[in-house]
């Protein structure tokens, strides 16, 4: 049995704390904000996860001292943006052989470092004590048991292993990776295809606009992997192409919903406001254009998704210019 404490009490971090207990680990849930956690305490249930029971046995704390106490594994689930400040205030109370799983999907602005990158930047911790959890998982399934793949992505092999036999269940199949930094940029760069495809439908395009976003998106996001010197393998496996499928398909998608709102004619203030979560594929645009820049690699589809968001472009125009732009090879 590992004592894991789960760091953010969002669905992800919800459902992966139930799925944890039920693996027959000692867990607490903490969230920064007091009446959450008062209120999950209380109901042991999410307000965006209403059908499922929060376990008893799950503690839940607003005090992030509480939830580190002797913990084998800390598991980061704060939204991107949240990463640093939430790393800065829990780097006291992590134990020296504390064990960091990051399951946030982003990539920093200005730094362009990954979440792992952030948080070892804020402890203080060495590249082999920590993991990204990476992959097609909506926690609106797993928190209910359907199953699920997902990639333990880590430097050290032995400590990716450890993460893997702690999360894998008969339901959560969990494979290993060396590649974190290829599956960190897959996990913040697939949510802005995903606001493409979701543009797509909301626009009334069909099937063969959307298959061809999903597959012309990865193969820029692969360019821009192979540029940083990630394996070209990782981006055609689950953290890669998986996790762009279900985030461009899903109904359970934020940045999917996000988008079909642009592309019906809603700002992307107004999107984020209707969908009320985090929409981590804007939150990532800035360092996509920005890397996309810096290693010279073109991202079409990145570039007009991000003038649609950040310069008010009209959905059907960026598509027609997607469209016409010079004919090449595949």
């Amino acid at each position: 049995m590992a004592k894991i404490g789960i760091i953010g009490a969002g669905t992800w971090g919800t459902a992966l704390s139930k799925m944890l207990a039920e693996n027959g680990h000692s867990v607490v849930l903490w969230s920064a904000l007091k009446e959450e956690a008062e209120m999950l305490r209380t109901d042991r249930r999410h307000p965006k996860l209403k059908d499922v029971l929060i376990p008893e046995e799950i503690g839940i704390t607003d005090q992030i001292r509480e939830a580190l106490k002797e913990a084998d594994i800390a598991v980061f689930a704060v939204p991107s943006v949240y990463v640093r400040s939430t790393a800065k205030i829990a780097a006291p109370y992590l134990e020296s052989e504390t064990v960091i799983v990051s399951v946030a999907k982003g990539i920093e602005p200005v730094t362009y470092l990954s979440m792992t990158s952030v948080i070892m930047e804020e402890c203080h911790l060495a590249k082999e004590r920590i993991v990204a959890l990476s992959g097609p998982t909506h926690a609106e399934e797993v928190s209910i048991g359907l199953p699920t793949t997902i990639v333990a992505a880590g430097t050290d092999l032995k400590t990716a292993q450890y993460v893997q036999s702690v999360f894998a269940n008969s339901y959560f199949r969990v494979y290993t990776n060396p590649d974190i930094e290829g599956v960190e940029l897959c996990g913040a760069l697939k949510n802005v295809i995903a606001l493409a495809a979701g543009v797509s439908d909301g626009i009334g395009y069909g099937d063969n606009a959307k298959a061809a976003i999903i597959t012309r998106g990865m193969a820029e996001i692969a360019r821009l992997g192979k540029a940083m010197g990630c394996d070209e393998r990782t981006f055609y496996g689950l953290a890669g192409i998986g996790d762009l499928i279900v985030t461009a398909t899903s109904r359970h998608s934020r940045n999917n919903r996000a988008g079909n709102l642009m592309g019906r004619g809603f700002s992307a203030k107004e999107a984020i406001e209707q969908v009320g979560m985090v929409v981590e594929g804007i939150n990532a645009l800035p360092a996509a254009v920005g890397l996309s820049q810096k290693y010279d690699v073109e991202m079409p589809i990145t570039f007009a998704v991000n003038e649609m968001v950040h310069h008010g472009a009209d959905p059907k125009t960026a598509v027609s210019l997607l469209m016409t732009r010079e004919y090449k090879a595949e």
